[in-house]
């Protein structure tokens, strides 16, 4: 009996420190909820993600004919280049396994400088056998240029943000016609995870992913969302639980983003319409868990709110049906642009010395996630769904924080904040110091200086008369010992 309660204890200790030993979610805002309302479990529970699987099936050249190659790519992306130089720039974020360079258009009225605008960001061919998003992307950068003189959305798109388009993140998986990269890696699993110590290991990584990991570091990107293809549907985080069951598993800005995929679902030719996803929307989780995504990562480290778009029903559909998928996604993917000017509350962060810009963050009451403000000039873009009460908080090391409470409906708020140094200044607007500044013995004695005469005077007065008093009294204790002595 004895042996078996040893043996009890022994594995209770083990199961302790094994679940122990799991990260938490909770510090991310994640959380199991209930499904929020319009959502239902429906005819595809079970059938979960089997789009994204290992497509083993051989891509013809009759079904591949019609794509663009590597190298069409590539001449397509330079000649865009050249033609709309006034509004664009090219540029590589690195190279692919096999060396193929990662080509990026930017799309601005000021290319390649910083401005107080967010950038967000459109990625193609995440998965190699999945080309439909690189030939749409082309469609949108060109379209772009050709109306941006004429069409309100184009011009709101080219003068108020910083538009960055990878019409193809893995050029290898393309061209070997499978889903992974040179390597065989589903690049959609290859970033660090929230939920499970994976792909921790910096020099393991694909090249692919740590161009995009090192891009998010250079650009402070706002939003962004990734092309996909096997299914009809906006997806959003969070894409994975701890425990790996499918569920509904919500982020810290889950409404955000639901409005986000609606507008990116309502402004499509019929994704709205699914019988498969209520309002052609879901959350990754709930559909199907994956782990070391690119969107989740996005979120977390980035502080970029990503989509997940699976813009075709078939992967690899004919190249004749690329006018038409253009045609249907084409307010989907210029709607979602725009939204990060049209919704959210947005503005600069200033000192009120001077009115220097101050490069702080940005918190919302009741939302566990931190918006940071951009570096150069302190400006701050916060998407949150409309028709809402919020209370904004602005806050920046050794400063006071200040907050205020708006109401935000459809159209977009700017609020900038001034904020005062937690420490009091002296009139002339500074702090005080000694003439010279590198003396930190002169700054010393004037610390001690003011702490005698400023609000302890009082105190150090009190003190003075009590040392005085006892001085008096120990005098006359002496002379009256001196008299005995001289009189016996």
């Amino acid at each position: 009996m004895i042996t078996r309660m040893k043996l009890l204890f022994a594995l209770l200790i083990v199961s302790l420190t094994l679940s122990s030993s799991l990260r938490p979610t909770f510090a991310r805002g994640g959380q199991h909820a209930p499904l929020p309302s319009g959502f239902e479990y429906s005819s595809y529970v079970g059938s979960a993600r089997h789009l994204f699987e290992e497509n083993r099936s051989y891509i013809s050249d009759e079904v591949a004919q019609g794509y663009m190659t590597n190298s069409d790519l590539e001449k397509a992306v330079k000649a865009f280049g050249q033609r709309c130089s006034n509004i664009s720039r090219i540029y590589s974020i690195g190279k692919s396994v096999n060396g193929v360079p990662l080509w990026v258009i930017e799309i601005s009225d000021k290319p390649g400088e910083e401005e107080a605008e967010p950038a967000f960001k459109y990625i193609g061919n995440v998965h190699g056998d999945e080309p439909v998003g690189r030939e749409l992307l082309l469609f949108l950068a060109n379209w772009i240029c050709d109306n941006y003189l004429e069409d309100p959305l184009a011009r709101t798109i080219v003068e108020n943000v910083h538009l960055h388009i990878l019409p193809s993140m893995n050029p290898d998986g393309f061209s070997l016609r499978r889903r992974g990269n040179a390597n065989n890696v589903d690049l959609n699993r290859d970033f660090p995870d929230q939920f499970f110590l994976i792909n921790e290991d910096a020099d393991a990584r694909q090249p692919e992913t740590t161009a995009i990991m090192s891009w998010l570091r250079e650009i402070h990107f706002t939003a962004s969302a990734s092309l996909h293809g096997g299914a009809l549907v906006a997806n959003y985080p969070w894409d994975g639980t701890l425990d790996k069951r499918r569920t509904y598993f919500r982020c810290p800005d889950d409404e955000t983003f639901r409005f986000m995929a609606s507008t990116y679902s309502r402004s499509h030719y019929n994704m709205s319409l699914s019988k498969e996803f209520k309002g052609g929307i879901t959350n990754g989780a709930y559909w199907y868990p994956i782990y070391g995504g690119m969107q989740d990562w996005n979120y977390i480290h980035g502080g970029c709110f990503e989509l997940t778009l699976e813009i075709s029903d078939n992967k690899w559909p004919s190249a004749n049906e690329l006018p038409t998928l253009w045609e249907y996604n084409k307010m989907s993917m210029l709607n979602l642009v725009a939204s990060l000017v049209k919704t959210g509350v947005h503005g600069r962060i200033f000192s009120s010395e001077g009115g220097r810009p101050l490069r702080g963050s940005i918190t919302i009451k009741g939302i566990n996630h931190t918006v940071k403000a951009g570096r150069t000039f302190a400006d701050y873009h916060r998407l949150l769904a409309p028709g809402g009460r919020y209370e904004v908080m602005a806050n920046v090391a050794g400063y006071k924080s200040r907050n205020t409470c708006i109401w935000l409906e459809e159209a977009a708020m700017t609020l900038d904040f001034v904020l005062d140094p937690e420490v009091t200044l002296n009139k002339g607007g500074s702090l005080p110091r000694s003439d010279c500044e590198c003396d930190c013995g002169n700054t010393s004695k004037l610390e001690f200086v003011d702490f005698i005469w400023g609000s302890h005077l009082g105190v150090f007065v009190i003190l003075i008369a009590v040392v005085g008093f006892l001085y008096l009294l120990l005098l006359r204790r002496r002379n009256i010992n001196l008299s005995k002595h001289r009189h016996p």
